[in-house]
């Protein structure tokens, strides 16, 4: 993940698929899909194109979590001015 908590590797993708230390990287310095490597037998190793595409859905959830987010605050913004108090005591009172 990066700074701000967005899936950004493949390794973001993989925890959601098991629990424990079922797979890792042959090289901790390099973690691409060539290195992945699987502890657990009974695990199957993904596509690399199942990765992929596992990643751009955290991400597009990730993203949409953060415009719900926005709208959430916008529509209570609304519904506090529609209640006759002002921009600066709703942005004194609760930061939006």
């Amino acid at each position: 993940m990066d700074i701000n908590g967005r899936p950004n590797h493949i390794e973001d993708y993989l925890i959601t698929l098991h629990s424990g230390q079922w797979c890792g990287f042959s090289d901790w310095k390099n973690k691409v899909y060539a290195n992945l490597i699987i502890h657990d037998r009974s695990k199957t190793k993904p596509t690399e194109q199942e990765c992929i595409d596992g990643l751009a859905q955290l991400q597009a959830e990730y993203d949409q979590s953060l415009i719900d987010k926005e709208n959430k605050k916008q529509s209570a913004k609304s519904k506090l001015e529609a209640l006759g108090l002002t921009t600066e005591e709703i942005k004194e009172a609760f930061g939006i």
